[in-house]
């Protein structure tokens, strides 16, 4: 069993040491991307069809047990917290730390909300609210190497499942998705997430499953006020530009249970 206590170990040595080690032992990066997609978009339709694969209990086991599931045929690490500090290009601050019980802290947080959250009572406006707190938190949390992105939207499904509304993550574009999670971080030398830059988005994408009536017009304009609130944000800040990335931007994927 390989052990992954270094930033390096989770990588295979060079020349192939940007690539991540997995099960099958690609050593391509866009191979590995190409199986990595393929197989857990098999396993996140695995999971919408049969919700009760994995027990619904909104905690860090929750969590841990949908990217286990996702990537228990990638990577041998699946289900188990990073060991390594990280943040995406882009980000003003890291994601949780790995030191303290950060991870675990942010997760506990999530847990809080959705359950102490009456969701089957929720209009859209306060469903949006409630979502983009649950949301910043687990984004900021961010426990895996890789995977966060889709692992996240699985268990923000799960929630949705409690409240009148799906989530149709097709309804906001890449760019905006991801600028609004990396807006949702929390401020410099600040512990609490900034959800707001999240709530027009869960507003765009939150659909209600009976039939409602609503303006042919609902979501562009819910995006372009998405749009203006993040330019606005976004000219007090300049990207961090030096340390580890991550893992590539986290984009939504409409035809599965798991965007890529």
């Amino acid at each position: 069993m390989t052990v992954f206590d270094t930033w390096e170990s989770y990588l295979y040595p060079p020349p192939d040491d940007k690539t991540l080690r997995n099960l099958v032992g690609i050593r391509d990066p866009q191979a590995l991307e190409q199986y990595e997609y393929r197989e857990t978009r098999k396993r996140g339709e695995q999971l919408k069809a049969d919700p009760s694969l994995i027990e619904h209990t909104y905690d860090a086991d929750h969590v841990r047990a949908i990217h286990r599931y996702l990537f228990q045929d990638v990577y041998e690490w699946a289900g188990d917290y990073r060991t390594q500090n990280m943040f995406k290009g882009g980000r003003f601050v890291p994601f949780a730390s790995v030191n303290g019980g950060e991870i675990d802290r942010y997760l506990n947080t999530t847990h809080h909300i959705v359950t102490t959250t009456d969701w089957a009572q929720l209009d859209r406006d306060e469903f949006s609210h409630a979502a983009a707190a649950v949301f910043a938190n687990l984004n900021q949390a961010h426990p895996f190497r890789e995977g966060n992105g889709r692992t996240s939207r699985v268990f923000m499904d799960h929630v949705a499942q409690n409240s009148k509304f799906d989530l149709d993550y097709s309804r906001v574009s890449p760019k905006d998705w991801n600028m609004a999670s990396m807006l949702s971080g929390p401020d410099l030398g600040k512990y609490e997430v900034v959800p707001g830059s999240l709530v027009p988005v869960f507003q765009a994408i939150a659909t209600r499953r009976e039939p409602e009536v609503s303006a042919p017009s609902e979501t562009s304009t819910v995006m372009r006020q998405m749009r203006s609130k993040i330019g606005e944000v976004k000219k007090g800040y300049a990207p961090i530009t030096s340390g580890p990335t991550a893992e590539k931007p986290a984009t939504p994927d409409p035809a599965a249970a798991v965007p890529a």
